[in-house]
Parts: structure tokens; C-alpha cells; sequence
């Protein structure tokens, strides 16, 4: 039988352990959730045990499906930005705290001041990072706990990504990925390290961080202890992977300006990729998925979010089961004209990243009549995270100087055939669905099809491997028009909703201070 590898997936609420061929077939699956506690608004942790029990759980499930011989490596996709705090035996000081979570907020100002800014104006941060100044990277955690919580700063042995936490569970190695680091925060991003000056501020060393190495490359092998719990065999290479967000690109073969991945899941992600690293506004630099070039990415924190909190919350009294629900809202929905007859929706539901960088953003229906039902209001939500998809492309083809072509569509939204014709037809833009339902996983995969020396280039990893393509929608020209009048009005949107934000987050922290009298 042929031999395969694994892409390990752990994600913010499950990991997935996905056995690929080297024809990028999936020939074996498990699955384990990962518990999310939110213990005061706005703070989201989890148990670092969690991560490690759903992995050993995730990787028994295809080891009973599959014989574990023919398995020749496996590698490593993470949930970004979260970080845990470790003996370096692995017993964690502390809960995690996931990439969600917004406690650092009021001292995300402070440690840019600290780090000072370019004789241009940027942010050292920025330039060092390829992150404008945000409350997301991992660092602006590391950070509050230095000021806020020093007695577990000081005994946190190690400051670890999921990948590396995982890859010392596997190997005994404290190691990650280029492409796991440097979501984080810590990593300079061109000289391809932890950044002394970073590691400074926030009052760490490279000591207490992982081992750093590029996509691709052998971490550690399984050890006879980490064999047991698994059901792997011991000495099975550990492979570097790399951030989901990369991973998703590389497992969609979009390694090109020409296309784009297009995540359309919990959040919205797309990433355009290039050789150069440039910084922008317009966007975040991620390290590349293959340790060359870069990824310019776009993120909206809330993608299908919004959609599954219309039916939580708009449609919470209705009869019929959210299988039924769905589909009715969609027809619905489909038959209503482009711009929703005169409703806006500004996606800012938890803030908004690129171009604005505000935390302080939140989401508006503009333009409500009596005329509106739900229906509308659906087809709006739609239309809002596809216009402010055009605005993050665009943004990205100017700085460039090149067109993105398509987009490859991945994530629980590209399932919606109206929702991708939204996008084609919002950003002009060719929309093609992958069959690769679970592409972090098959780009961790790639990596270790890579660290297993099946192929001699990532190039030829992801030709082979690269799910196909099942369905494309191409934009409709006057419907493109009609959404181009609309992107006018739309563009407007933000700078006129920003001073309201501005005053509504001061009532907020006078209500908040007013209760704590």
C-alpha cells in the first residue's frame, strides 16, 4: 500500500490528524475538539493539556484506520496568535490565552511607544514584524503579563506557539516553524529570528522561546513516549508546518500574485503572495508557507461569524431547524436585487484590522426601511464581507502594481453558491471552489511531503498534491458595475462611523468605571 503523511490541524476548537497520499488524496481521518473558556468578556483561554489530548486522540483514530508503517511523516498546522506559558517540561504556569482574546487592549499603545517608531513614522514594530501595531500578535499578551501578572511572567520557563508546544510533546524538542513564529509578534521577520529588540520590551530571551526552523524541515522524531500515546511509531520524522492561515494558501497551490486564497470561515482570511517583504496598512505580513516569499494578508475577525449570529440572534425565534433555515434564507436572498435594495451592512462585528487597525470598529446596518425584511438584511451581510473584500484586494493589487486574478475559495462559507457569486460578482474576481475541504491540513501535509523527501520542491509538492478544482464563479458584468456604484458609497462608510465609535467607546469605559465605584 502506498505510504502517507499527516497534516496535523489544530485549530482554535478541533485538531484534525488527515492521512495524504502523495497524490493528495485523504485516506484517513480523526478528530477531536478542543474546549474554549471565556472566564470575564473579552479573555479566552484554553487548557494546553487540551491541545495535546485531542492531538493524541486526533492521531489514535487514523493509526486505527491506517497501518501506522506507512506513515513517514507528520507535520504541524496551528491556530495563530494564541500562546502558552511552560515549564520547560511542558507543564504549563498558566492557561493559554487564544488569539481571540482581548485583555493587553489599553496596553497595546504602550509597547509600541516603547519600541518607537522609524525616522519615516512607521512603527518599529511594524517594520520588524510585517504586523501594524494590534492588539491580535502574541507579544501584546506576553506584554500585560510583564506588567500585569509578573509573578507568571517570571515563571514562565517557555513562551510557546501551539506548534511548538506540540512538537515538544512529539519529540521533547521545544521547536516551531518560521511560519508559526512569526504570527506571534516576537519574530523579525527578514532576518528570520526572535527580534532582540522585541524580546527586550516585552522582558524575554531566546531561551525561553523555541528553536526556530524553516517549512519543511525535520523538527525532532517521535519519541518511544509520545509513540504510545499516538499509535505513531517512534522515530516518525516531526516535520515544520506553519500557521493555518499559510498553510490554507499552500494547500490551495496559491503561491502566485495571480491568485489568492480566499478563507471564508469563522473569519475572513485572503492572502496574496509575493517574493518581496513589503509593509503596509492595507494589510499584515505573514512568513511564507514554503519559507521563501510572503504572504500580504487580509483578515477580517468575523467572516461566517456574523452570519451563524443573524441566525442566533435575528432568526432565533423561528420554527424551523438552521438545516432548513439556511437554505430559505439563501433563496430568499438570491432574489433580491444587488445592494439589498438600499442596505449597507459595515462587517465590524469584533473590530476591525486592515486598513484601520480599530478595536473600537463595530458592525452597522445603514439604511433600514420599513421596505427591509430579513431576507434583505441577509443578502446585506453578504454583500458587506464581499465589498470589504474588494477593498483589502484592491488595497494589495495597488501596492503591487499587479491584478489578483482569482481567488482559490476555501472554508465553511464557500459552500454557499450565492454567497460565491457575491464575491465574484462584488470583486470582479474569479471565484473557484477547491475540493479540498480541510486545506491547513494538506498544506501541513505538503511540508511533510517535503521533510519526507517525496518531492524536491514545494512547487512540485503542491502540483501534485493540490486538491482540484469543482466549481467556478465568474463575475456577471453588469452585476459588477451595479456593485462598483455601490463600493463608492460603501468606501465611505468607515471614516464617517469613526468618530461614533470613538464616543461610544467612551461611554463604554465610563459605564465600566462607574461600576467599579
Amino acid at each position: 500500500m502506498d505510504d502517507v503523511v499527516i497534516g496535523l490541524d489544530s485549530s482554535t476548537t478541533a485538531t484534525k490528524a488527515i492521512a495524504w497520499t502523495p497524490d493528495g488524496d485523504a485516506v484517513a481521518e480523526g478528530r477531536a475538539d478542543i474546549p474554549l473558556a471565556s472566564p470575564q468578556p473579552n479573555h479566552y483561554e484554553q487548557n494546553p493539556d487540551d491541545w495535546w489530548k485531542s492531538t493524541t486522540s486526533a492521531l489514535q483514530q487514523v493509526c486505527a484506520a491506517i497501518d501506522p508503517s506507512r506513515i513517514k511523516a507528520v507535520s504541524i498546522s496551528n491556530q495563530r496568535e494564541t500562546i502558552g506559558f511552560f515549564n520547560r517540561d511542558g507543564r504549563a504556569v498558566r492557561p493559554a490565552m487564544v488569539w481571540l482574546d482581548e485583555r493587553a487592549r489599553s496596553l497595546v499603545g504602550d509597547l509600541a511607544s516603547e519600541l518607537g517608531s522609524d525616522p519615516d513614522g512607521t512603527a518599529s514594530f511594524h517594520r520588524i514584524t510585517g504586523k501594524p501595531v494590534d492588539i491580535v500578535p502574541s507579544v501584546m499578551r506576553v506584554y500585560w503579563m510583564l506588567r500585569a501578572a509578573p509573578s507568571q511572567h517570571a515563571a514562565t520557563e517557555i513562551f510557546s506557539d501551539v506548534h511548538g508546544y506540540l512538537t515538544f510533546r512529539l519529540t521533547g524538542r521545544w521547536a516551531t516553524s518560521w511560519a508559526s513564529a512569526d504570527p506571534l509578534g516576537l519574530f523579525d521577520q527578514e532576518a528570520k529570528q526572535w527580534s532582540p529588540e522585541i524580546m527586550t520590551a516585552v522582558g524575554v530571551d531566546s531561551t525561553r522561546l523555541p528553536d526556530t526552523g524553516p517549512p519543511g524541515s525535520i523538527l525532532g522524531e517521535l519519541t518511544a513516549a509520545a509513540a504510545a500515546e499516538t499509535g505513531l511509531n517512534a522515530g516518525t520524522p516531526v516535520v515544520a508546518g506553519g500557521g493555518d492561515g499559510q498553510l490554507a494558501g499552500l494547500g490551495c497551490a496559491a503561491l502566485t500574485p495571480e491568485t489568492a486564497y480566499l478563507n471564508i470561515g469563522t473569519a475572513l482570511v485572503s492572502g496574496v503572495h509575493g517574493k518581496d517583504y513589503l509593509n503596509s496598512l492595507a494589510w499584515r505580513t505573514m512568513g511564507g508557507p514554503t519559507g521563501e516569499g510572503y504572504y500580504y494578508e487580509a483578515c477580517l475577525k468575523a467572516g461566517t461569524f456574523i452570519i451563524n449570529w443573524f441566525l442566533d440572534t435575528i432568526c432565533a425565534n423561528d420554527p424551523s431547524p438552521p438545516s432548513e433555515l439556511l437554505p430559505q434564507l439563501s433563496k430568499a436572498a438570491g432574489d433580491i436585487p444587488v445592494g439589498s435594495q438600499g442596505l449597507l451592512m459595515l462587517p465590524y462585528w469584533q473590530g476591525v484590522m486592515n486598513p484601520h487597525w480599530n478595536d473600537s470598529a463595530r458592525g452597522a446596518f445603514v439604511g433600514l426601511s420599513g421596505a427591509h425584511t430579513r431576507a434583505h438584511m441577509f443578502r446585506a451581510l453578504m454583500e458587506g464581507l464581499a465589498l470589504e473584500q474588494r477593498l483589502s484586494t484592491s488595497a494589495v493589487e495597488e501596492a503591487l502594481g499587479q491584478k489578483v486574478e482569482r481567488y482559490i475559495a476555501i472554508g465553511g462559507g464557500a459552500a454557499s453558491d450565492l454567497w460565491r457569486q457575491i464575491f465574484a460578482n462584488a470583486t470582479g474576481k474569479v471565484v473557484a471552489r477547491s475540493s479540498t475541504v480541510e486545506a491547513s491540513s494538506l498544506g501541513a501535509g505538503n511540508c511533510a511531503a517535503i521533510g519526507a523527501g517525496w518531492f524536491d520542491s514545494f512547487e512540485q509538492a503542491t502540483t501534485a498534491m493540490a486538491g482540484d478544482i469543482v466549481t467556478v464563479s465568474d463575475p456577471n458584468p453588469a452585476a459588477h458595475a451595479r456593485y462598483g456604484e455601490l463600493f463608492e458609497v460603501y468606501q465611505s462608510l468607515y471614516e464617517r462611523m469613526a468618530p461614533i465609535y470613538s464616543g461610544l467607546d467612551g461611554f463604554l469605559k465610563s459605564e465600566s468605571e462607574t461600576a467599579a465605584v
